[in-house]
């Protein structure tokens, strides 16, 4: 699929990296991918340009490895294989590690922590899910997450339900939610237009992506319901950047930046810049 240049040009690398990595390792000039329609991670502004989390995450981190980045977009669907024929040198697309993309792909060390769950409109009946505020892990509790399961298909039988094609919530839903209707969108802000418009009764998706939704609709009109589930075919809950499995020298490169952004505190700021919330990983 083609790539939409992003007209992202980090320049100017001035800043003093100490990571165990040498740049002779890996180019100096690097070429990322990420969706661009997962807001507020990473989106399309009215220019043109693009912003986000991820932007001024990837930004930071390529000040510290003091390289020259390129962003370019594509759609979620050939992210993965657009890395594994070089098309780019790596991903930041709120991605999680799951054991599938595992086999292909190599990950970085986490970034954020973020579940899954659901959105639904204020006036639907699924606005009371049973569980609500409860978190399940698909890997270390899965009798208890089962129940739960079992109470969300009996509340959904009848209700249309959306994910974004290729995200953990469509795998989550082929899962578990069999035997019910599900629909699946090519971005998640189609997503947000079903729901908005009446089309699908329940999003399920990255529960960091239902802030923009709620605060772009009508206040109150948006609400987030039941639990938030992890683990299993969701992946470990955090969100990794991807590598060609041989690229180890790039690769660890951009583990000592992420984690010196961990570490000093600058991610934590960033995530309650573009998120109201600390989603960052601490040591």
């Amino acid at each position: 699929m083609p790539l939409r240049a992003t007209c992202l040009a980090i320049a100017g690398m001035f800043l003093t990296w100490s990571g165990s990595s040498r740049a002779e390792e890996y180019s100096r000039t690097l070429t990322i991918a990420t969706e661009g329609t997962y807001p507020p991670w990473a989106f399309a502004k009215p220019d043109g340009s693009y912003a986000g989390y991820e932007m001024d995450l990837v930004n930071i981190l390529c000040l510290r490895m003091k390289v020259t980045c390129r962003v370019v977009t594509q759609d979620w669907n050939g992210l993965i294989p657009g890395l594994r024929v070089g098309q780019y040198d790596a991903i930041i697309a709120s991605m999680g590690v799951t054991e599938e993309r595992s086999k292909v792909v190599s990950f970085s060390i986490p970034y954020t922590r973020a579940p899954n769950g659901f959105l639904t409109t204020a006036t639907d009946p699924l606005a009371h899910l049973p569980y609500g505020e409860s978190s399940f892990d698909l890997t270390q509790e899965p009798q208890t997450a089962r129940s739960a399961l079992d109470a969300l298909k009996a509340a959904f039988a009848g209700k249309v339900i959306g994910v974004q094609t290729g995200s953990t919530a469509a795998v989550f839903a082929e899962a578990y939610l069999q035997g019910l209707t599900v629909r699946e969108y090519p971005s998640f802000e189609q997503l947000g237009l079903e729901l908005a418009a009446g089309r699908i009764n329940i999003a399920i998706a990255n529960v960091t992506t239902f802030k923009t939704l709620m605060e772009a609709a009508p206040k109150g009109s948006l609400v987030m319901t039941g639990p938030t589930f992890s683990g299993g075919v969701l992946g470990s809950d955090t969100t990794n950047m991807a590598f060609r499995p041989d690229d180890d020298a790039l690769r660890n490169a951009f583990n000592a930046a992420l984690a010196s952004v961990n570490r000093d505190g600058t991610n934590q700021a960033l995530s309650e810049k573009w998120f109201g919330t600390d989603i960052s990983i601490h040591d």
